[in-house]
């Protein structure tokens, strides 16, 4: 589209005669008719005083896809209105439906932290009435029989004939090591796996509490591409980083102290998860930094899209 198509498009769009945009202008009928059709082209000044008629930049006039929305005729119109309500109400939407899933995490989180707690709490107790043997161990005076293959612990109730199996994937010698440890040594190693986990639990609660904030804003605000949000999904990729990479972190620690092994390595899957994370948090602040260039919203009237 050139320049003569959207001048004749701005004046129609505006209900205005060539007659009445040259009067205003300040120049002949047969000029507007000219510029319209191709056979000449205005002047700077009159090209400013076009913008001012109509209230449109330069580039509205000699660019070749016209995009100010209030030039376009109804019918177009209400089409992309009609379509930015939908995406709007869409994004809505789901921003709504990922903050408060995002926020039962959080409950379901806090609830099993506390769980966790007390049983840590109650281990020793527990530990005290336990008595383990070559091929059996007690708990509150209740025998169960024990053996293990592999990798495979089978523990069964002579009672019920009940057999339960418990894979654990380590190449140690899990009978020599159930063995050969006093009751302090497991309740010391048990605790320390149970702070650990609670550790890992209140990453994965800040990780959903920051989600949570993050689409809270994004359902809320005009635009995603906020300074907050930056902030906030900032630190999702950090506890994220830290969330995958410390399993591995704390298997090598426990390998060590344990003196077994526990079968730890590390993924190429993994560093592939940390850069893609990593890169979200500058992707995120690039779409922020565009936006400020831009003065790009995504709701309201200020959308551009």
């Amino acid at each position: 589209m050139k320049f003569g198509d959207n001048l004749n498009i701005l004046r129609k769009s505006k209900k205005m005669s060539q007659e009445k945009l040259a009067e205003k202008v300040g120049v002949s009928r047969q000029s507007i008719s000219k510029w319209e059709t191709g056979e000449a082209y205005p002047e700077m000044n009159n090209i400013l005083r076009l913008c001012q008629v109509f209230g449109c930049g330069i580039n509205h006039l000699v660019n070749e896809n016209l995009i100010d929305l209030d030039s376009l005729d109804e019918e177009i119109k209400m089409k992309v209105v009609k379509f930015k309500k939908e995406k709007q109400q869409k994004m809505k939407g789901i921003s709504k439906a990922i903050f408060i899933i995002a926020r039962a995490g959080e409950i379901i989180l806090v609830l099993s932290n506390i769980i966790l707690a007390i049983l840590m709490c109650i281990l020793p107790m527990i530990a005290s009435k336990m008595n383990i043997t070559d091929t059996k161990f007690e708990v509150f005076e209740e025998s169960y029989e024990y053996e293990v293959n592999d990798k495979i612990i089978s523990i069964s109730d002579p009672q019920t004939g009940k057999n339960t199996k418990f894979y654990v994937d380590t190449e140690a010698d899990l009978y020599e090591y159930m063995t050969s440890h006093s009751k302090t040594y497991y309740i010391v190693v048990t605790e320390l796996v149970g702070i650990c986990l609670i550790a890992f639990l209140g990453i994965a609660f800040l990780i959903l509490k920051y989600i949570e904030k993050l689409f809270i804003n994004i359902h809320n605000d005009d635009t995603p591409f906020t300074l907050e949000n930056v902030g906030y999904i900032r630190r999702i990729a950090q506890f994220m980083i830290i969330a995958i990479s410390a399993p591995t972190i704390l298997g090598f620690l426990f390998q060590a102290i344990l003196k077994i092994d526990m079968n730890v390595g590390i993924e190429l899957m993994d560093f592939v998860l940390i850069l893609i994370i990593f890169s979200l948090a500058y992707i995120f602040e690039y779409g922020y930094e565009i936006q400020l260039d831009s003065n790009g919203a995504m709701y309201g009237e200020r959308n551009r899209d």
